[in-house]
């Protein structure tokens, strides 16, 4: 009987626990009139894994020039601080990475739409 060892930290817990910090990301993002469509959505969930991942791990991220992230507002950022303060051990760098999502979400021209 062949097993695959599981990664530590247990996949479950990932999956379960990136589900939920993403569904408090979105209803977040929806008191301030943001609605990431689904495709958004999609990938949101898929990073906010990768950071449950990191926040359990402890694995770096790739040094990130702060610079990139001059054009993300002021709320955006905000948000994404609040999201990554739901984790522990995670850089100050993840916020910078996640507001871009909420960025993009913010600039929907769908947003009103509530993502629809």
């Amino acid at each position: 009987m062949q097993t695959s060892t599981p990664l530590h930290p247990d996949d479950a817990l990932i999956v379960e626990e990136g589900t939920s910090i993403t569904e408090r990301a979105i209803a977040l993002l929806g008191e301030h009139n943001i609605y990431p469509d689904s495709l958004q959505q999609k990938m949101l969930a898929t990073h906010i894994k990768a950071m449950v991942w990191r926040s359990h791990s402890g694995e770096a991220l790739p040094e990130l020039e702060l610079e990139m992230f001059e054009e993300i507002s002021a709320l955006s950022l905000t948000l994404a601080e609040q999201t990554c303060s739901w984790l522990n051990n995670l850089a100050y760098e993840e916020a910078h990475l996640l507001s871009v999502h909420f960025e993009v979400a913010k600039e929907n021209e769908l947003s009103t739409a509530k993502g629809e």
